[in-house]
């Protein structure tokens, strides 16, 4: 089976990560990989975590296996953290504990191509690298539709829509919740409204992507859109993620939910997923829900818990404002869209050449794609990093 195997290409993302780890330049700053990291440049670990974790330490009496569901507390918390409590979505929706929200996307790729084998999913262009991949081992034909335009930093709003009428009732749109990876832009509210007018004339499914609530402008206005979808159509899903909003990355702690017509429909389709999981990995990974539904049920924790996301949400702006303005009339790009996007991620918009002159002279880590983790910016090398893109944008 193995003998006849060349050697496998190494992953991008992580294959750039090993070169950083080589360059002995003081000076490397790592806009690849994308997690969070403080003004010092360290991947933290929430002080709320700790405490969370302390409780587990002193409280957990077992380690038994849960259900294919996954924590059913973690499961209950996460559903009123995306649809408010009381609201007609919230009682129409069901949520299942996932490994992370790959797994999530992965199980809801599995489930769609079960219940619609002949139906596609639409993808935004660009999109995050791993959807593609996703979509296709499931079984599901991708359709692109136009996003963003990298030359101007917009959304291509108007072709979006015209592409999307395309969509039929056997069809699924996937869309960012927010903080769009790569692009860092997203629908204002009377965008999300077009776009449920056109789910809701077409009967295609929505699949939204929620992967970093409460990194763009706050746990509220993060979850907008979804509700804006929830209040407009009869049925959606939700694949979330608590690796960035509570740093949890290794503990792949993600979440999948079902938005029925009624409460009836959702516990009936949560049904139908569970088998599905059952195929796969059988159960997820307790140790990171478990955090997770201790910290949202303590009041004083989850006080906590915001006040940090705050903290964290914030810094990535302030970074993101300091580039733009080390970035005034310098290079031969102008770099001001940065400032009114969302999220860690930005597209440079430079050509694969200028990335690798980035990193062969300046010493700074991006994608191929010119896609930068601006979470990975601190005060101390923004004033390098502008230099740089300015540089490079001119051909230096």
């Amino acid at each position: 089976m193995f003998a006849d195997l060349s050697d496998a290409p190494p992953d991008p993302i992580l294959g750039m990560a090993q070169l950083f780890a080589a360059d002995p330049d003081p000076r490397k700053v790592d806009l690849g990989i994308g997690v969070y990291k403080d003004d010092k440049g360290d991947v933290i670990v929430l002080d709320t975590v700790k405490k969370a974790e302390q409780w587990l330490v002193e409280t957990q009496a077992s380690k038994r296996y849960l259900s294919s569901a996954g924590n059913p507390e973690y499961n209950d918390r996460i559903r009123a953290l995306l649809l408010p409590e009381g609201s007609d979505a919230h009682a129409r929706a069901r949520t299942i504990q996932t490994p992370g929200g790959t797994g999530a996307l992965r199980v809801a790729g599995d489930f769609i191509h079960r219940l619609r084998p002949g139906g596609r999913i639409f993808l935004p262009d660009p999109t995050w690298a791993n959807h593609p991949a996703l979509f296709k081992a499931a079984g599901v034909e991708i359709v692109t539709y136009p996003y963003y335009d990298v030359e101007t930093g917009r959304l291509r709003f108007d072709d979006m829509i015209a592409a999307l009428g395309a969509l039929t009732a056997n069809d699924t749109l996937l869309v960012h919740g927010c903080c769009h990876n790569p692009s860092g832009t997203d629908p204002d509210t009377d965008q999300w409204n077009a776009i449920a007018d056109v789910l809701a004339k077409t009967g295609a499914m929505p699949l939204v992507d929620l992967a970093y609530l409460g990194f763009g402008d706050g746990l509220e206005e993060d979850r907008a859109g979804i509700n804006i979808l929830a209040a407009k159509l009869p049925q959606m899903i939700v694949a979330s993620s608590c690796s960035k909003n509570f740093a949890l990355y290794r503990e792949r702690t993600g979440a999948l939910t079902l938005v029925g017509g009624t409460p009836k429909q959702g516990e009936a389709a949560v049904g139908h997923l569970l088998p599905v999981v059952r195929a796969n990995y059988s159960m997820p990974p307790d140790h990171g829900a478990a955090i997770v539904a201790h910290i949202l049920g303590d009041a004083a924790l989850r006080g906590e818990w915001e006040i940090e996301l705050t903290g964290m949400r914030t810094r990535i702006q302030d970074v993101r404002r300091k580039l733009v303005e080390a970035l005034d009339g310098r290079g031969g790009r102008d770099f001001s869209y940065l400032a009114g996007q969302n999220g860690m991620f930005a597209l440079l918009g430079l050509p694969v050449s200028a990335v690798h002159r980035l990193r062969d002279t300046w010493h700074i880590y991006a994608t191929d794609s010119g896609r930068a983790n601006l979470a990975g910016l601190t005060m101390d090398n923004v004033e390098h990093v502008a230099e740089a893109f300015a540089s490079v944008s001119q051909g230096g």
